[in-house]
């Protein structure tokens, strides 16, 4: 089934791609500025540089990581990692390996 779209339905769901996609890109530059800012003031703040290498410094960024991740997903989908066509490039990977191994 096959839905034909009006330039303005097109041009709607573009529009809303694409404030997705910034606001995932401003979520990213929050994440990075807000958690190097933790992670330095709790390094400089107690004990010096010995801090840095602590767990505990790294906790926010972990967490909120986690939820950035989920972010990415929601706006990118999973192609976002494995690529569009990723399914179709390993079954034929996996049809040629057995093919191979067949005739060995």
């Amino acid at each position: 089934m096959k839905t034909n779209y009006t330039e303005e339905q097109k041009y709607l769901r573009a529009k809303k791609k694409v404030k997705s996609v910034k606001g995932f890109y401003v979520h990213l530059m929050v994440y990075l500025l807000v958690n190097l800012f933790l992670i330095l003031s709790n390094a400089l703040s107690h004990g010096g540089w010995q801090a840095f290498w602590e767990w505990q410094s790294y906790y926010t960024a972990i967490f909120w990581g986690i939820g950035l991740a989920f972010h990415a997903f929601g706006v990118f989908g999973i192609d976002f990692l494995l690529g569009k066509d990723w399914e179709n490039r390993k079954i034929k990977e996996f049809m040629d390996k057995d093919k191979t191994e067949f005739w060995e």
